[in-house]
């Protein structure tokens, strides 16, 4: 059983058990999350069910196991032969989460 979730505007395909890396979630450590936007599920085999836009009624659960940040990201601007140089530093943060169950409807 799989299914492919849309969070922060990239999608993930999913099973149970999983871990996914997403954009930072306003919860706590430890705290149940639930992805409402399912554009795919399947409850294997050749079941495939193909939302226009969202499979109604289907939800995937999952739980936040970390909030961190990532390694920095350094941009250099450079403009030459004006003496224009800028350097900037960046660290985005995300959340890691377990995926524990897939609900499909009837």
């Amino acid at each position: 059983m799989y299914a492919i979730i849309e969070a922060d505007g990239k999608q993930f395909r999913v099973s149970e058990g999983d871990t996914i890396r997403c954009d930072a979630i306003d919860q706590e450590v430890g705290a149940s999350i639930a992805f409402d936007r399912v554009v795919l599920a399947s409850s294997g085999g050749t079941n495939v069910t193909v939302g226009h836009p969202i499979v109604a009624g289907a939800t995937v659960r999952g739980t936040v196991l970390r909030q961190a940040k990532d390694k920095k990201i350094l941009v250099f601007k450079y403009k030459p032969k004006k003496r224009v140089r800028k350097l900037v530093g960046h660290r985005q943060r995300f959340a890691e989460v377990r995926i524990d169950k897939i609900e499909l409807p009837a």
